[in-house]
Order: C-alpha cells, then structure tokens, then sequence
C-alpha cells in the first residue's frame, strides 16, 4: 500500500509538472493560422501567391462531405461519438502494435483528431511522452470549448500533407490543381492518406507505395459505410495522376509583375502580414497583354542577339560518363520551355550532329543556324555543350541574348499598369528594369520640352533654325556644339517637322528659347524625371528615367494632359471578405439613387492637369506623325491614331520607343545591364519599334486604335495639309510663297517634301552647270535624314 501511494504521489507531482503550463483552448474558438496571400489578374486568374507556409484557408461548410469522410475514415472514423479521446480506438491501436513489432512494420498512434489539433496547433516539440499526456488533457478541454464541425475545420486547414502544402485546400491545388468540390473519389482518398508521412507517399517518387495506401483509405471508407464497394473498386481501378511538382499559379508570364506587387504589398502592410494574413490581391494585370509582353520582348532581345553574332558554346564534355548529368545543371530560361542542353558529336562542314542531354537522342542543326555559328570567332566543334529547340525534324541553335530591356503597358485614363516584363527571364535575373533601371532616355525626352515650348507661345507651326550652334565650355572646358545626325543642317523648320524627324539641334534652340528652368518644372510636375539639371544637354535626355517613369508621363498626352499615378494593386481582401485597401478612391454621392430619368451620375476623371488639354492633343498629333512620316514608320502598319517617339542615346546605349493609342501606353527599353553600346546603328527605331509593334498586334485586337479625343476649345487650320490644333488666338493665316504659288486645300505631306527638294535642287542648278559645259553634273549623293533621335 505505502508503495501505490508513493507511486500515485510520483504520478501525482509528473502530471502537475507537466500540465502547469498548458496553453489556454478557449483562444482556438478565434484561431486562424498563416495562410497564404494570393495574387489574382484582373479578369480573376490566379497568378501568385505569397506565404511562409501555402495555406488557403476554407471554412468547414467548404469542405466537401466526400474529403470530410475520406479523412474520418483514416484517421479518426469515431470522431462524432468520442469525447477527445477514443479509448477503444487506443486499445486496437495497441493490440496492433504487438503484431507491428514482430513484423517491423510501423507503429500505430491511436490519437484522435481532436488530439492531432492540440498537438499540432497547441504543442511545441518536446518528448513524446509529455506531449502525450498534454494531448490527452488538451483534447478533452477542446471538445468542451468547441464544436466537432470547428476542430475538423482547424484539422482540414493545418494539417501538413507534403507537397508544401498546409490544409486540403492547399493540397488540392499543389497536387491535382483543383479546388476541393472539384476532386474526385480517388483523389480525396490520396490526400488522406497523406498525414501520417506525406514523404512516405511521394506521387512521383513513391507511386507505388502511394497507390496502395491511397486503396488502403478506400477500403476504410466502404467499412465505414461512406461509399459502397463499386465505388470504391471503380476508384481503386483510377491511375494516381498528380502534378509532378507544385505550382503557386497555373499563370506563369508575370513573374515581374508579381514581384512588383510583393513589394508593394509589403510596403502597405508589412512583410509578416502579407506572408502570413491571408489577403486577396486582385491586381490591374491583363493575362492576354501580359503575355503578349513578354513574347514580344523575349522575341526582340532573341533577334538583337542574332544579329549580333554567336557567341559560343556555354560549356565543354568529353562525353565521359555521367556528362549528361553536368549538362542538365546549366538552366536554361525557364520562360523557355522547349529549349534543351545538348552536345555537338560532329561537326562536318555545313552538318552538325548533336546529342540531348536529357533524352539522348540525336539529330542535325539547321543548316541556317551551322551557318550563323560558323561565321562568328567561335564556331561549333566536337563536345561543346550548347542549347537546342526540336523543329521540323531537326535542332534550332539557341543561345540566352546577353541584352536585356523592359516593357511596360499603362492604361492612360486611370493608371492601371496592364502589362509588365522587367528583363528577358526572371528565372535567370530577377532584377527588374522596367522599375529599377534608371537609364538616360535619348531622344524619347524630346516631346517634354516641345510640350514646355506650346505651352508658352510657340504652335506646332513656329518656325525654329537648324543651323550650327556652340556653347563654350564651363571652366576652360570643350565648346558644346550639338549636331544632328546626319550631320547636315535643314534651316528653318517647323515645330511638327522637327519632333518628327528628331533634330537634335532644333532641340537645342527651342530649348534654350524656352528655358530649361521651365522645361525641367514641366518635367518634373508630369512625372518624367524626380530631379534633373537645368542645362541644355538635358533637353537631349541626358537626364535619368526608367520605363515605368516615362510610360507614365506620356500617359498625360493620350489622356488630355492629366498626370496619373500608375498602380499594380486593385482592390485588396482580408481573409474575412473586408476590403481595406482600394486604389480608386474617388466617390460618387448619386450611384446608388434609382433611376429617374435625370442624367447619370457622373465621377471626376482621375489625375491632375498638368498640361493643357490644347498642348496635349498637339504633342499626340505631332507624334503621330512620327508613326507615319518619321522616326518611327516602321510600325505604320498598324494603322492611323498610333502615335510615339524613338529614343536612342550616346554610343547606342540604351534603345527607347514609348508609343500609345487612346486606350493604352507603352514604353520599351532595350540595353545592356553594364550600360555598354548596343553597337552602331542599334538606334531605338530597329531595337525597340519592332518589339513595340509586336505587343501592338495583340493589343489592339482587343484595345481597337480610336481617334485621340479633339479639345473642344482648340481651332483647328490646316497647314502644309496636315491640320493643326491651335489655341484660341495663337493660329495664324500661312503665308504663301511669294515666288510661286502655294497649292490650298489638304495636301500630301511625301508632295510637301518633294516640291522643297525640287525648290532646292532648281536654286543650285545654274551654279553647278555653267553654259558650255556638256558634262551632266552627276546626282549629289543625299545624305539620310536624322532619323535615329541620336543625341
């Protein structure tokens, strides 16, 4: 007797040092774990996800009743008769363990899931005997403080079950990308039979092992009377056919844009609430443009790099054993899917033979491409390691362009950034250039200060001199004396002639006839530039930028001269459904009123003025005419009401084209991380419009080019005919030539410039002909116009 009491005494002080620090239950009644934020495009597709732990949170009316009974059935088919601990369910768990023992099989556990959620929500590791104990205990406070439907609901959403996985929600999607009422039999039994040891039951690397206890949940679920055995042969018969790895979003072109909006995000809320809060995102992105942006720019990097030669093999084999495994770790850009590592077996004149790397499988290079190859410094010979694209029966040569740019597309109106790429592969460099670069713009900068210049007294029609001109240099340095250039002089031109042909030195002048104290202010309020110099070479777009910058603020001219602030993130969810975070914020007092006939309610446009509308217009019509007659004629095709400007800066750095429609603004950069030259006549109008005209394809198929908005205010006359927008009092009557008589109505612009060639070929013809000389003077070769925007 004395050694029982001192036993119950030993058992007595155990338990009470054991239990003395039990977490209180009453708090799992407002318990929500981490769940994952998630990131969807504006039509509703899922496109990321952020989070410690891949979590999406259901309620228990969200679970399917089939999930709800494949799970009882594994673990715990008592569940709604026990109090938190099913003590017949212990006895069969023990008795089984003298048989698991003999046999070396597993040990069987016997916790309920009542425990299972006090272990996993309310325990810490510690020994497994304490914990135990603290299971026992803390399971039967839970059933007290809770209802069945509330534990299985914590059971469902923090259950670990591999695959990064946290609850069945999650599951479903990492494994089958489905959502739960879309799983089937088979697939609700595979996910229970997944907490016990998810790693035990890998789909891919286990199927087997898988299968079988998938089956093994089957059978209990026909014991315990939730399905019938048809059913459960029939889903036994079923193959295991999960995903081979998981996936944050099925949608996988905007990996740039997702991170942008990450950071964002984290600058609202903070990184430990965007992880772990569970919010809703729905962001401005356009899936269809968003991935007509990417191609693009991949597309145009990929045929910049062509031009510019190969540059080699990326690695060498001797094909010793275990070479194909060294192959395979050289990634290529996951954006590019179909590329494969392979190595050249022989190389015979024009045919390569090449071996996979993966598949071992052999084929020939496109003779194209041997060709290509064979023309650089480096030409393919025997065991270089290259990257290959299957086509047509044999092997397109790949290599990663060494180049890199951006692409952004804005919605004028509001600001909603459509579209975003911030280099060729995110996989290969995360670091994005649409944000992050801050790069000179060249001649892109050029519509600013014409935009400075109309706002004061000048029209598209004022006359300003191309002709030398040279500053002196501050501090006994070098006179500036900027050129254009084709390094030729035109004389006096109109404003519309020298934005559309990008002449640097009429820049200058109007510049300097302007004021860069004012251009820099105008640059500055529209959101170009944060800070900028005031001197002259500035108004060449000396000054730095990035994409997102500069897309912006052209904005202001497809709009009407309102300055937005571009934004990724719509709308933003808490877990509960609330929103707290809305990027529109204007308000409208008469929505919600019936309707009575009277007009409709109507919101203020979004923005602040900060040109007038008259200037705007104007700057859209000059730039249109750089689509159609100028720097930018390349993507003439696309049709009228497209306008834009080229930028191309010093050496061929950095190639510019932002160009628009009514509906929506794009800006694209092309240069080389190291800002080294992109080579001689890498201007902006052959680098950066095709790329522009590319993405324009798709972009207008469902975004049609309509006419820019005509200012109600402005007098329109036509000159040279091309009718011009003026402001009230600045037109003027267009004085006809005094030698010959200028021709009315609309006109021609190419017969416009051919009647001024002609003018000045028949001035110079008697002095380069005089009378008795037979000889013919031969054609002076003409020099091409400026029309790279070269500053």
């Amino acid at each position: 007797m004395g050694a029982v009491a001192a036993a119950g005494v030993v058992v007595a002080v155990y338990a009470a040092y054991v239990l003395h620090d039990l977490p209180d239950t009453s708090e799992l009644a407002n318990y929500r774990p981490a769940t994952a934020t998630r990131v969807y495009a504006g039509d509703g597709t899922l496109i990321g996800e952020f989070s410690e732990q891949r979590r999406i949170y259901v309620t228990y009316n969200q679970v399917p009743e089939q999930v709800v009974q494949a799970f009882l059935a594994a673990e715990d088919s008592n569940f709604f008769h026990h109090g938190g601990i099913d003590v017949s369910g212990v006895g069969r768990a023990m008795f089984r363990n003298v048989f698991n023992v003999v046999s070396g099989n597993r040990l069987e556990g016997g916790s309920t899931i009542t425990q299972q959620v006090a272990k996993n929500v309310l325990l810490a590791d510690e020994s497994k005997l304490d914990r135990k104990l603290k299971e026992a205990v803390l399971a039967s406070r839970l059933e007290t403080v809770l209802t069945k439907e509330q534990l299985l609901e914590l059971y469902v959403n923090e259950i670990y079950l591999g695959y990064r996985s946290y609850g069945v929600a999650a599951a479903a999607y990492n494994y089958f990308g489905k959502s739960l009422d879309q799983l089937t039999l088979e697939e609700a039994a595979y996910l229970a039979a997944l907490p016990k040891a998810p790693s035990n039951y890998h789909p891919r690397r286990k199927t087997e092992a898988a299968i079988g206890r998938r089956n093994w949940v089957l059978g209990q679920m026909k014991d315990a009377g939730f399905i019938t055995a048809e059913e459960r042969d029939a889903a036994k018969a079923r193959p295991l056919n999960a995903r081979a790895a998981p996936r944050r979003a099925e949608y996988a072109d905007a990996d740039f844009f997702v991170e942008e909006a990450r950071r964002r995000a984290i600058a609202m809320f903070g990184t430990e609430e965007v992880n772990r809060g569970g919010y809703y995102l729905r962001t401005t992105l356009d899936p269809e443009l968003q991935s007509a942006a990417r191609a693009a720019l991949m597309h145009g990097l990929e045929n910049y790099d062509r031009r510019h030669g190969w540059r080699g093999a990326w690695g060498e084999t001797d094909f010793a054993d275990g070479w194909q495994a060294e192959a395979l770790r050289r990634q290529t850009p996951p954006e590019r899917r179909s590329w494969e590592s392979a190595a050249v077996e022989s190389v015979s004149g024009n045919t390569v033979r090449i071996r996979t790397a993966k598949d071992d499988r052999t084929g020939t290079l496109i003779g194209s491409d041997v060709t290509w190859s064979n023309n650089s410094r480096k030409p393919l010979k025997r065991g270089d390691l290259i990257f290959v694209e299957a086509q047509g029966g044999q092997y397109g040569l790949r290599q990663v362009p060494a180049v890199n740019g951006a692409l952004v597309a804005i919605e004028p109106q509001s600001g909603r950034v459509l579209a975003m790429v911030g280099g060729y592969s995110y996989g290969l460099s995360s670091f994005n250039r649409a944000t992050q670069a801050r790069r000179q713009s060249g001649s892109a900068y050029k519509p600013f200060v014409y935009a400075a210049a109309l706002e004061g007294d000048f029209t598209p029609v004022s006359i300003v001199l191309d002709a030398p001109i040279s500053f002196p240099g501050g501090a006994g340095g070098k006179p500036w004396s900027p050129s254009n250039y084709s390094r030729r002089f035109y004389g006096p031109q109109t404003l519309r002639r020298g934005l559309e042909l990008s002449r640097n030195v009429m820049t200058v002048r109007l510049a300097q006839a302007v004021g860069m104290r004012n251009i820099v202010d105008l640059s500055k309020k529209m959101g170009v530039v944060d800070d900028m110099d005031a001197n002259l070479a500035m108004s060449l777009g000396a000054g730095e930028t990035t994409p997102y910058q500069i897309t912006a603020a052209y904005a202001a001219f497809a709009n009407g001269g309102r300055r937005i602030d571009p934004y990724l993130i719509e709308v933003v969810q808490d877990r509960y459904g609330k929103t707290i975070q809305r990027a529109d914020r204007r308000t409208c007092r008469d929505c919600t009123r019936s309707f009575s006939g009277q007009e409709s309610p109507r919101l203020e446009d979004r923005g602040r003025q900060v040109i007038d509308p008259i200037t705007a217009y104007q700057i859209t019509s000059m730039l249109e005419g750089v689509v159609q007659r100028g720097t930018a004629a390349r993507v003439r095709n696309l049709g009228p009401h497209i306008a834009g400007k080229t930028g191309t800066t010093n050496e061929y750095r950095s190639a510019w084209f932002v160009g628009y429609s009514a509906d929506v603004v794009v800006g694209v950069f092309v240069g080389f991380d190291d800002n080294r030259s992109l080579g001689g006549g890498e201007a902006g109008a052959s680098t950066a419009v095709p790329i522009f005209g590319e993405f324009m394809q798709t972009a207008l198929q469902s975004r049609p080019a309509r006419p820019f908005v005509r200012p109600k205010n402005a007098i329109f006359k036509t000159v040279n005919g091309i009718e011009e927008a003026f402001r009230p009092g600045t037109e003027r009557e267009v004085r006809a030539d005094p030698v010959r008589v200028e021709p009315t109505g609309p006109q021609n612009y190419y017969d416009v410039l051919r009647r001024e060639q002609e003018a000045k070929a028949a001035a110079s013809a008697p002095a380069a002909q005089q009378p008795g000389n037979t000889t013919a003077t031969p054609p002076r070769k003409e020099v091409p116009e400026d029309l790279s925007g070269l500053y």
